[in-house]
């Protein structure tokens, strides 16, 4: 359920803002929604999983408040992260 440390490393730089960036809300974002999608995945099999879900809804929680701040910092940016990340709004 969780991402392979290759993974992370890759939407890192994927979504990295400059060099050594590994804390912009853009790197956040992709992160958790890998998080996210890998969870989807779970559920599809193991549907009484309460646990889970609790923790699924807290990151999708967190990753709604990081685009609401983005969103309000730079509609532009924002705009392009959800393109980027294929999010629908």
């Amino acid at each position: 359920m969780s991402i392979t440390a290759e993974r992370k490393s890759t939407l890192i730089s994927e979504y990295a803002t400059k060099a050594g960036d590994t804390g912009s809300p853009e790197v956040q974002v992709a992160i958790l929604s890998e998080r996210i999608n890998n969870l989807t995945e779970h559920f599809k099999g193991h549907g009484k999983d309460h646990h889970s879900r609790r923790g699924l809804l807290k990151l999708v929680q967190t990753r709604r408040s990081l685009l609401d701040y983005v969103k309000r910092i730079d509609e532009p940016r924002y705009r392009s992260l959800i393109e980027r990340l294929g999010i629908r709004r």
